[in-house]
């Protein structure tokens, strides 16, 4: 990347900066030098006007109030003041002003520096004598956009899409924050953990779209009954979480749950449709940090299922009593049979190339046929099978599943040698010691070579040990297997992130597809999203294509591939072996 390449590319069409002066956009120029700030402030005025106000302080102690200020649109910082020299002063400007743009400004023009300005945050890096008043102007319009380019994607790798509530990660990171603070007062926290009842049945019935809106619904009903310190989040699915800070004790969590239960209770209106969902929630305490965040969220999640086992509204966790749901217990020992009772089934979503519409790869999507329950979908027991460990032998199967349907498929005739198969993995799986091996041993049994397959994982599957999972990851590309970062946009780890993990393909989440439609501002974003894979040399995947609207836009940005509703659901190996012949 070069000096002054932007980490995300400009957008294609640069913000232009208001001419207003009750719209101007306010620089803090931190320049120890009165005669390059005067000269600054000369060749913004010149190519800027009135669209820019610049407020000059020798140091960064001096700037302090500016740096606090809320309407701040821009920082240009020295990067040789003698307080803060080199990075350090970035890092100080950064920590007092962590939502504003920076702008480095330089007498060394040295590639390293400015690489590392960057990766420490700031959005461009200037050298001074070679920064002109068209330069200077179009750095600062490049990095407010690309700042909130950055602000927003930090948002989704935090929030849910479909409800804008905090995810998992965040959640547990409050909670965290949370425990440690209980320690020092005398009042505890409560974790409830809870799940829609009936909401199978509206999602199954109504469709998925009834089935969204009664999520969101749900959600603004949790908001608005507790108070603005609580943490309202969403797990996945239809699970919810609330973190109820100062909790006094028992009688205090009840209370909410009892509150909880009630709005839930409540019919829902949607389209026309008088909907009783109901809630079951299980109930945590904690009072200090003896129990690990991860702990309590799964004392809350078992309670839950007795309380739903039992048909209570709600259940509280015990911890003499060590409270393990015989449904889940149940479940477990039947997941433990399926592989032996031959239950399992993959059903295959074809990835289209929008190029010339030909199947390049296809995903290979784990059901079970339970016996009595009908055929079961993913979120269904997958989390069981992650907490019990039975889904390092499950997926051992979908991988020798996958490779030898794809070995079928090659010679029958059905598709051609260029065919992929895509396949997930957890991380448990991932720090597996074994999984090298196992992909090795499958590959060589099925005769598919190493570039066919492509497993995918979520940033999720980092979270425990990165570095046994880069390890890993590492291990897995040296045998020539392709890996492909998926839900890309709605994980933890910053952007610089991706230059650590030895990836082929990111699969860009279908949240950003989504919204494609909402305006100019999301469809840059995508572009921007775009540009990170091209910029990195890896291929673009889009998930949840829906329409023919939403697969031409993506064609037009320049995406590689694609895959949704729109081009085909998840099919039986017979289903969707005709187009593979497309």
């Amino acid at each position: 990347m070069s000096v002054d390449q932007p980490l995300m590319g400009p957008p294609p069409n640069a913000p232009v900066l208001p001419r207003a002066r009750s719209s101007a956009i306010r620089i803090a120029l931190i320049e120890d030098s009165p005669e390059y700030a005067l000269l600054v402030r000369h060749l913004l005025q010149e190519e800027l006007g009135e669209a820019v106000v610049v407020e000059h302080r020798t140091s960064i102690t001096e700037a302090k109030s500016v740096l606090a200020d809320d309407d701040l649109g821009c920082i240009l910082l020295d990067l040789s003041l003698p307080e803060a020299t080199g990075l350090e002063g970035l890092q100080s400007v950064r920590c007092r002003a962590p939502l504003v743009p920076i702008i480095v400004l330089s007498s060394e023009e040295e590639e390293e520096i400015a690489v590392q300005a960057v990766h420490e945050g700031a959005q461009d890096y200037l050298v001074k004598r070679r920064a002109d008043g068209h330069l200077l102007g179009r750095a600062i319009r490049y990095a407010v956009e690309r700042k909130r380019t950055e602000l927003e994607l930090a948002h989704r790798a935090s929030h849910d899409a479909l409800t804008g509530l905090p995810n998992r990660t965040l959640f547990l990171e409050r909670l965290t924050l949370t425990l440690a603070r209980v320690e020092r007062r005398s009042q505890g926290c409560a974790v409830l953990f809870l799940d829609l009842d009936r909401f199978k049945v509206v999602n199954d019935s109504l469709g998925h779209d009834v089935g969204d809106r009664l999520l969101r619904e749900a959600a603004e009903r949790l908001q608005a009954i507790v108070r603005p310190s609580d943490t309202v989040a969403r797990f996945g699915g239809d699970e919810f979480m609330i973190l109820c800070d100062d909790i006094a004790g028992e009688a205090d969590a009840i209370v909410v749950a009892e509150r909880i239960a009630g709005s839930l209770a409540v019919p829902f209106h949607i389209e026309g449709q008088m909907l009783h969902v109901g809630a079951s929630i299980g109930i945590a305490l904690a009072g200090d940090r003896s129990r690990a965040p991860q702990t309590i969220v799964r004392d809350a999640d078992q309670t839950m299922y007795v309380a739903k086992r039992r048909g209570s509204r709600w259940e509280l966790f015990r911890p003499d009593r060590q409270v393990v749901t015989t449904s889940r217990r149940g479940l477990e020992g039947e997941l433990r049979l399926a592989l032996e009772r031959d239950e399992l089934r993959l059903f295959y979503q074809p990835e289209i190339d929008v190029h010339d519409g030909g199947v390049v790869a296809v995903e290979a999507l784990l059901r079970w046929q339970h016996p009595e329950r009908g055929l079961l979908g993913p979120g269904e027991f997958i989390p069981f099978a992650e907490q019990s460990g039975l889904i390092v032998p499950i997926g051992e199967w979908v991988l020798a599943e996958s490779c030898g349907q794809l070995a079928r498929w090659r010679n029958s005739g059905a598709c051609g040698a260029g065919l992929g198969v895509n396949v997930n993995l957890s991380a448990r799986q991932l720090v597996d010691g074994k999984l090298a091996g196992t992909v090795r041993r499958v590959l060589r049994d099925t005769g598919i070579e190493p570039g066919a397959l492509c497993l995918e994982l979520t940033e999720t599957a980092f979270v425990d040990d990165l570095e046994a999972s880069v390890a890993a990851l590492n291990a897995l590309h040296d045998l020539g297997v392709r890996l492909s970062l998926d839900d890309f946009g709605t994980g933890y780890s910053s952007l610089s992130m991706l230059d650590r993990y030895p990836l082929d393909t990111i699969k860009i989440d279908r949240s950003f597809v989504a919204r494609l439609d909402s305006g100019e501002r999301a469809r840059r974003l995508f572009t921007a999203v775009v540009g990170v894979a091209q910029a990195l040399g890896l291929q673009s995947v889009a998930e949840g294509v829906e329409t023919r609207e939403q697969l031409d836009t993506i064609t037009d940005m320049g995406c590689d591939s694609a895959q949704g509703f729109f081009l085909s659901r998840p099919r039986e190996p017979d289903v969707i072996e005709p187009l593979l012949r497309m």
